[in-house]
């Protein structure tokens, strides 16, 4: 079998600061803006890169959930425990650098883990945790 990684999703509350976000924060290109108001499904990734994105949707959209769903989708965003994503990178400091001075929360600074690998952590406009690793 030969199965890559093509999208990942992570929820957005507010389309314009998610798109601030990945787009000038972090450097990624849009590749797909649909839909209208907060209604909107973005995919974004990292340039020269088509073959990997991440999809930026609302979280309440699903038919399926229900409105006791909704609301604790809505808490856990707020707290900022409903998504994350780790993203790697071959220089921690200089990323680091960078977002910090893109006023992106930072959550941790550069850090060597306990577990073998040096990372740190931001959150983006929505809450979701966004995890650094540095490449070896």
């Amino acid at each position: 079998m030969d199965i890559t990684i093509h999208t990942t999703v992570l929820p957005h509350d507010d389309p314009e600061a998610s798109v601030a976000f990945y787009r000038d924060t972090l450097g990624f290109e849009v590749r797909t803006d649909v839909g209208q108001g907060k209604m909107r499904w973005i995919t974004v990734g990292p340039a020269g890169r088509p073959d990997t994105s991440i999809l930026l949707a609302p979280p309440a959209a699903d038919p399926g959930i229900t409105e006791d769903e909704r609301r604790t989708i809505a808490e856990m965003m707020a707290k900022g425990t409903y998504g994350w994503i780790l993203l790697a990178t071959k220089d921690l400091d200089g990323t680091f650098e960078q977002l910090q001075s893109g006023d992106a929360e930072v959550v941790q600074e550069p850090t060597e883990q306990p577990y073998g690998v040096r990372d740190c952590a931001f959150r983006d406009p929505a809450g979701n945790l966004v995890r650094i690793q540095e490449l070896r």
